[in-house]
């Protein structure tokens, strides 16, 4: 691959974690921007386009100053037709960036280990299809595979001709793919149980509950790697055929 996946990290302790990789074996080469540390959001991602997760509010464009930057890319990188991959505020950007809505989540915050039901559309769905279910591997009951979650805000209206994969019980827009090339998740393939733990350490929960959360997602580490691996390699194969 000549060009380089572009990687927007919004916090050091929001990385690639898994994807790194994931993605590197799968033959993708990445370049990681970090706003937070002053470097600027490219005008174009010509190969690829990976928008990662963080703690601000996808609206926050004063709080975090190159949102609307990375918004104006991800829309451009859809335009273009290029590979992109939005995760939790990055699935978040690209709703607003597409003209849908992103809300404070009514139902309250989502963490931990959360079950994801892929819809029918996912079956023929070139990352979505990747999941265990639908390549022979075991999962869930009806389907359904387990992922990392962990968002106060939620997308409330899809944009225009987005196409739902998958649902879940707290909120049920947790991914979706707008044209051929571009999806949205807003759970976190990528949360290695390190990753997680680092977000549960010193925040509003319970010391106890924490625990609790962190222990159940590094039991899950395996199944984890199981489950999204796959749809790593299927988004790293898009970027190679680029």
């Amino acid at each position: 691959m000549g060009e380089r996946l572009i990687v927007i990290e919004h916090e050091a302790d929001a990385g690639l974690g898994f994807f790194a990789g994931w993605l590197e074996a799968a033959g993708a080469e990445v370049e990681v921007v970090r706003p937070y540390k002053g470097e600027p959001v490219p005008g174009r991602a010509p190969a690829g386009l990976l928008v990662l997760g963080g703690a601000a509010a996808a609206w926050d464009d004063e709080g975090y100053g190159w949102l609307p930057a990375t918004r104006d890319l991800l829309a451009r990188a859809i335009d273009e037709g290029v590979p992109t991959l939005g995760v939790c505020l990055g699935a978040q950007l690209m709703t607003m960036a597409c003209g849908g809505t992103v809300e404070r989540g009514a139902a309250g915050l989502e963490i931990g280990l959360g079950e994801i039901e892929p819809l029918p559309a996912a079956a023929a769905d070139p990352l979505l299809s990747a999941l265990p279910g639908s390549s022979g591997l075991p999962a869930l009951s009806g389907g359904r595979v387990r992922a990392v979650q962990y968002h106060y805000d939620a997308m409330t209206a899809l944009p225009e001709g987005a196409v739902r994969l998958a649902t879940g019980t707290m909120y049920p827009n947790q991914a979706y793919r707008l044209g051929d090339r571009a999806w949205a998740v807003q759970f976190h393939p990528e949360a290695t149980p390190g990753i997680f733990a680092s977000w549960t350490v010193g925040g509003e929960l319970p010391p106890e509950r924490a625990a609790e959360l962190n222990a159940q997602v590094e039991v899950a580490e395996d199944e984890l790697r199981r489950t999204w691996r796959p749809l790593a390699e299927a988004f790293a194969a898009l970027l190679t055929r680029s």
